[in-house]
């Protein structure tokens, strides 16, 4: 039986990217030594990090004064990289869900907290309109997608303070005008690689201006002047970064996986507002995740939930159940998702009622 990944992180890759890096796990570049020994001050390495690089600010379109580089530690790492490097007194964040209220956590910790808006109340069902940004902020955070609870911000916002944005969830899945940003991250476990990398674009001109001492491996200067060397770096997951980006140029790029995007999310959203099971959690349609598609059982078939879970498994379906904050489904469907697979999800969704 076929199965179909919709796991929401770690998350399903292109197959060929998957059966591209196994192959140079087992020898890299005809070395005799695998991808997963050599030394990443290896001849042969140094060409994945530069080809990496140059696909991101190609496909991304990077302008002048922006670096990219990888790290460890996940988004998670740079909710405290992000305070330590840019908060001088004040920084604003707009509170969108679980991540979005992390990063604030660890903010607080370097300075004052602004909390512009938050969708706490309504569990996190819509983004917040309306609000400001104040003038006197250092930065302004954002989480573009939020994977808990099926939302997303599908635009660059045009706001008066510097603009930093997580886009661990849905980065190269649209086009985004980086000049708009002052740094753009992102753990790589959905539209880049495997998990083990995180993706940082910063602009050069904005670092060096925090006044404390950052600990050496906590300064973002350190990796952008060693251009991502100062220690070992995640070497595999960083050679699976450069054949996703091979492939998704090749198939494309951003401006195409947009379009597959709203393609699959109009499918699968268009059953759940058709099926009398169910109902989408997401209160504002214009709000809806094309990366995360979060759905509960209808009030008066919450019974169901369980064995449409079950059905669900026995059809193939892979990682649909939401998360245990929220419960209900979710359906994650990243770059790497196929047609075919939100179509066989449908399928499932529609013999069920049929059983129902």
């Amino acid at each position: 039986m076929k199965k179909y990944n919709f796991n929401a992180g770690p998350s399903i890759l292109p197959r060929e990217v998957i059966e591209k890096t196994a192959q140079q796990i087992l020898d890299f570049n005809g070395s005799g030594l695998s991808l997963a020994e050599i030394s990443h001050r290896a001849k042969d390495f140094q060409p994945v990090v530069d080809e990496a690089v140059a696909l991101i600010k190609e496909l991304l379109q990077v302008p002048e004064g922006y670096s990219v580089i990888f790290l460890g530690g996940g988004a998670s790492l740079e909710f405290c990289m992000v305070p330590y490097n840019f908060l001088i007194k004040k920084a604003a964040y707009l509170n969108t869900g679980t991540w979005a209220k992390k990063a604030m956590k660890e903010a607080k910790l370097f300075g004052e907290v602004v909390e512009v808006a938050s969708s706490a109340d309504a569990n996190y069902t819509f983004i917040p309109k309306g609000w400001t940004c104040p003038d006197d902020v250092d930065y302004l955070h954002i989480t573009t997608n939020n994977t808990i609870y099926g939302t997303e911000i599908r635009k660059d916002l045009d706001v008066n303070a510097r603009l930093i944005a997580d886009m661990s969830s849905d980065i190269f899945s649209r086009p985004i005008d980086v000049a708009k940003y002052d740094c753009i991250y992102g753990g790589a476990q959905k539209n880049l690689a495997m998990a083990g990398v995180t993706l940082v674009i910063l602009k050069d001109d904005v670092l060096g201006k925090a006044p404390r001492p950052i600990p050496t491996m906590l300064d973002y200067r350190t990796h952008v002047e060693k251009g991502s060397m100062f220690n070992t770096p995640p070497v595999v997951p960083i050679y699976s970064a450069l054949e996703t980006l091979r492939w998704l140029k090749a198939n494309g790029g951003v401006e195409a996986m947009d379009k597959l995007a709203q393609k699959r999310a109009e499918i699968v959203y268009g059953e759940i507002d058709r099926n009398k099971l169910f109902r989408g959690t997401v209160t504002d349609e214009a709000d809806r995740s094309l990366m995360n598609i979060c759905f509960v059982m209808n009030d008066e078939y919450k019974e169901l939930e369980k064995p449409f879970l079950e059905f669900a498994t026995s059809k193939g379906m892979v990682g649909i159940k939401g998360h245990r904050s929220v419960g209900g489904f979710r359906a994650s469907c990243y770059n790497a998702q196929t047609i075919e697979g939100v179509e066989a999800l449908v399928a499932c969704m529609k013999e069920f009622e049929a059983k129902a």
